[in-house]
């Protein structure tokens, strides 16, 4: 019981130590700076035809001996033309269902590209980008 003030004496001096060192933290403490978040980098749009094998679609063939020089889209899907030229081939307007060259048919016309069907493989004709919108 002798050694009960020594131990309380040690245990109140670690007590102001503790709070010594607390206070002196907070007194000399910097300021807070502000975190700013990382800029938001914007990311591409998928590319919907990537996926498209994945959700049972196909991917269309380019065909390369054909250029779409222009399109008129008409309000019904029948109505519609498109202007190709094909194997070098001055232009020429041909609606859906309309042989191109032999084994070759339109068969979809849209605003920036055309599906022709080469003896069933469905190829896409894609409108140049520098085109003039109408």
């Amino acid at each position: 019981m002798k050694r009960m003030p020594l131990i309380t004496s040690f245990v109140l001096f670690l007590a102001l130590c503790v709070s010594a060192a607390y206070w002196t933290m907070q007194l000399f403490k910097p300021p807070m700076r502000s975190v700013a978040a990382p800029p938001q980098t914007a990311l591409p749009a998928p590319k919907l035809d990537a996926a498209a094998s994945l959700l049972g679609g196909h991917t269309a063939a380019v065909a390369s001996n054909f250029q779409l020089k222009g399109v008129v889209v008409g309000s019904k899907a029948a109505d519609s033309v498109a202007i190709l030229a094909a194997n070098g081939r001055p232009a020429h307007a041909y609606k859906i269902n309309e042989e191109v060259t032999p084994g070759v048919t339109v068969k979809e016309v849209q605003n920036r590209y055309v599906l022709l069907s080469d003896n069933g493989v469905i190829k896409r004709v894609e409108l140049p980008t520098d085109a003039k919108r109408k």
